[in-house]
């Protein structure tokens, strides 16, 4: 008879000791908001007493007229962890770009007094940005998985706005305007600078600003309820959102809305990786889906001209070649911090490809045939479509290898001196 083996002993967990946590300071920006502003603070207060990391509110009273800064006043005078501040000007923004400016936590966060959106979501929405994985996070009513009550007027508003957004400017958040977001207090500071809405469009102009410049933006879909007696003006403020739409688009197009951010760029975890070159995947994929554009466009161009003029034959061509060629080389061949910059100058380069390749139609003679006049347009329509890749990536492909290998490095060096920084600062908010 065998005796069984002994069982073995299992071994002891193994780590590196727990670094200290990461700090949240939740900014609630308030403007006479004396009826609201004591239930908003205690209930928050209340919730976060089993947060599992450190953590600050801060009240800030942008212009209020009526008793709210004594309640305000009153609330840090009561509770540890609240801090009041008042400021003269108003607007959202404006509280929001000094309170996360002058904050000392690692991750700043805000969300509206009325308490819209349900406490629940709020871990989540730091923990993504916490872990590190995402630079920002936003509360989304639109994503799946979202439970909104709100009237038909605010949902259609809510809704074509933020459709205008991403057909527009190809962002991927879906939800521009919830007032719950977070950030990491590193990489916001750089982007304030560079918003200039001190309003409601803030928020926007501020996510816009952020996926233009490579940063990664979370989605927590919530339970949002719509509050009645909301400072909102849903009409008002639309009208000032596309306004400033305008002028962030006008901003991208010029090349004035890049930012110096601290944005890692991915590396292998293996230490035997073999990693593809990008530089010559992306020329490869861009002659491509440009030769595929011409074949298109020639064929689009010969079943037209049996019916129309060869300018309303070019206009449908062209037209149709964008429409359908240009979502994928935006897809498939421009790194994704360009996309909303692709998009602003496609008009323009839409309208210069017409008015040469409709040059060149004209330019051939009536009787010198049908394949004589597509090879001409053709012929104008190719270098246009090359100079997509010599001209329009030109600033991609410089800042490729060389600058993200260094910005890599650069970066690394600064995670670690904060992480240093963070585990020696105790405590994170000092009085």
């Amino acid at each position: 008879m065998t005796d069984a083996p002994a069982r073995r002993r299992p071994r002891a967990w193994h780590g590196a000791p727990a670094a200290a946590p990461v700090s949240v300071d939740i900014v609630i920006p308030v403007l006479n908001e004396e009826r609201a502003l004591p239930g908003c603070v205690r209930t928050l207060a209340a919730y976060l007493g089993g947060f599992p990391l450190p953590w600050r509110i801060t009240i800030v009273d942008n212009g209020s007229t009526d008793g709210t800064w004594r309640a305000a006043a009153s609330l840090a005078n009561e509770l540890e962890q609240v801090h009041a501040r008042r400021l003269d000007i108003r607007g959202r923004g404006a509280a929001l770009r000094a309170a996360w400016q002058d904050s000392t936590a690692d991750i700043v966060a805000y969300m509206d007094v009325d308490l819209s959106t349900d406490l629940d979501a709020l871990f989540p929405l730091v923990a993504s940005v916490a872990s590190g994985h995402s630079e920002i996070a936003i509360g989304t009513r639109l994503a799946p998985g979202a439970r909104t009550r709100r009237s038909l007027r605010r949902e259609v508003v809510s809704r074509g706005y933020n459709a205008l957004l991403r057909h527009g400017f190809g962002v991927r958040f879906s939800d521009a305007q919830c007032g719950f977001k977070a950030a990491r207090t590193d990489v916001v500071r750089p982007l304030l600078g560079h918003v200039r809405d001190d309003a409601w469009f803030f928020d926007t102009e501020l996510l816009l600003l952020a996926e233009h410049n490579g940063l990664r933006v979370h989605e927590v879909p919530v339970d949002w309820i719509e509050d009645t007696d909301s400072r909102v003006r849903v009409v008002r403020t639309a009208i000032d959102d596309l306004k400033g739409l305008a002028r962030v688009a006008w901003s991208i197009c010029r090349g004035r809305a890049r930012v110096e951010v601290a944005r890692p760029e991915p590396r292998p975890r293996h230490p035997d990786a073999v990693v593809a070159r990008p530089r010559e995947a992306t020329f490869l994929s861009f002659v491509m889906v440009n030769a595929a554009s011409c074949v298109l466009y020639a064929l689009v161009y010969l079943s037209l001209r049996a019916f129309w003029s060869p300018v309303a034959t070019n206009l449908g061509a062209v037209a149709l070649t964008f429409l359908v060629s240009g979502a994928v080389p935006r897809r498939w061949t421009v790194a994704r911090l360009r996309r909303a910059a692709v998009r602003v100058r496609s008009a323009a380069r839409f309208s210069m490809v017409y008015a040469l390749t409709t040059a060149a139609a004209l330019a051939v003679p009536a009787a010198a045939g049908r394949a004589v006049e597509v090879g001409a347009v053709l012929a104008a329509y190719g270098p246009l479509a090359l100079s997509r890749w010599v001209a329009g990536s030109r600033r991609t492909r410089q800042r490729s290898w060389t600058h993200r290998r260094r910005s890599a490095r650069r970066m690394a060096r600064r995670a670690m001196a904060r992480r240093g920084m963070a585990a020696r600062r105790h405590p994170r908010f000092p009085v």
